[in-house]
């Protein structure tokens, strides 16, 4: 299959001027089919301009996009009928409940019969957790609740593509886990493109990232490529007892690029960088624990923080103007 085939969303050098502010800086995203793809960047960044132009509500200043292979100037009313939106803060009737909401929503899509619309509405309730508080009106709901329902109304239609504006920025910490919940059981079903700034959200669900800052893509790739970190690995090593022997020993071995002493508080600790990651993991206790009394407290490679990597990609393309 064409790459262009896997690809629900692709843009070239697509941009946004609003006189002389530059909203959205000559844009590549590439989204796969059946991603859940974050979307990250600091408020202001640019990520609901790039949405709107997506979906067909603004025009671009200059290059294009595609979503689905069709083009989202020409052909967004057809892109549109294939997506589901949840903006931000979603509006609902609070006199109403989530099920006659569905219901609403639902009869813009369907013609009938009456049933197979009443069941598509009772099937999406139970997608999103809510089959329990389908007759409630939704005045009583939390907010983690009306984000789910909004999740819901997108989902309705059976979308192929699910665009989601900052779905958990709102919530509190059980209102986001349940809606992350709900992304993940959406995978099944579709493309998932939502833009966020709460970097654990990213870390917990999301499989492909891009990074926007100033209206520039800074960063694309797999969560696995980003949290990778550096070009060399590093090991965190603590030991108790007389390490100085041990220390040269590892400072001497070929694949050891360096050692960096960073806790000396009742044990050494140290933060050693390699070359060769095998051979660190095969060898490298072994070389430590040769010829002194030594007691390992803790051995393990270190793992990138998602919020190391932005504050190091961001600032790094700060520093580059």
């Amino acid at each position: 299959m064409d790459q262009s085939e896997e690809l629900v969303i692709q843009t070239d050098r697509l941009s946004k001027s609003y006189g002389q502010v530059h909203a959205l800086k000559l844009l590549d995203l590439r989204v796969p089919r059946h991603s859940i793809f974050g979307f990250l960047g600091p408020n202001g960044a640019g990520k609901t301009t790039a949405m709107k132009l997506l979906l067909g509500l603004i025009r671009p200043t200059g290059g294009s996009g595609k979503v689905f292979g069709q083009d989202i100037v020409r052909e967004s009313i057809a892109i549109r009928s294939r997506v589901g939106y949840l903006p931000q803060q979603p509006r609902f009737v609070d006199s109403m409940t989530a099920r006659e909401t569905l219901q609403f929503t639902a009869r813009f899509f369907y013609s009938g019969p009456e049933a197979a619309i009443q069941a598509r509405v009772s099937e999406t309730l139970a997608l999103v957790g809510l089959g329990d508080k389908s007759d409630r009106p939704i005045k009583g709901f939390s907010g983690g609740e009306r984000q789910r329902l909004g999740i819901a109304q997108a989902q309705v239609n059976y979308p192929d593509l699910l665009i989601l504006d900052e779905p958990a920025a709102a919530l509190d910490p059980m209102g986001r886990r349940d809606v992350l919940e709900v992304m993940e059981r959406l995978r099944v079903h579709t493309t998932i493109f939502y833009s966020t700034h709460i970097l654990d959200d990213v870390e917990r669900v999301s499989d492909t990232v891009a990074i926007l800052n100033h209206g520039e893509l800074v960063a694309q790739g797999s969560i696995e490529d980003l949290l990778a970190g550096g070009d060399k690995p590093v090991y965190i090593l603590s030991l108790r007892g007389d390490a100085s022997g041990a220390r040269t020993r590892v400072e001497a071995l070929p694949w050891v690029a360096g050692v960096r002493e960073v806790a000396h508080n009742g044990h050494v600790t140290w933060e050693i960088s390699v070359t060769d990651e095998q051979a660190a993991e095969a060898d490298l206790l072994n070389n430590v624990l040769t010829g002194e009394p030594l007691t390992v407290v803790e051995f393990s490679r270190r793992k990138c923080d998602l919020e190391d990597v932005f504050m190091s990609i961001v600032e790094g393309a700060k520093d580059g103007r």
